[in-house]
């Protein structure tokens, strides 16, 4: 039979664990080195999709994959200024 303390621990260890924190929300700035419009222009361009786009001193680095006619796709990679 359990004692009367470990159930009480028990049971304080159950409760204190079924209180979950309020997630902390997630916030977004947009900074000079910002190469979003420069991907949303590659990708409108190519007709392709976004893999990365990384700054690179003053210009985004934009890869983009871009489907062939019957072929494998392409990886397409850009330079272009921000």
């Amino acid at each position: 039979m359990a004692s009367f303390l470990s159930i009480a621990a028990a049971a304080a260890v159950m409760a204190g664990s079924a209180v979950l924190p309020a997630p902390t929300p997630t916030l977004v700035a947009r900074t000079n080195g910002d190469c979003s419009e420069a991907a949303a222009e590659v990708v409108a361009k190519t007709g392709g999709q976004l893999l990365s786009a990384q700054p690179s001193g003053d210009s985004c680095v934009i890869t983009v994959l871009v489907q062939g006619n019957g072929q494998r796709p392409r990886k397409v990679t850009m330079k272009v200024p921000m």
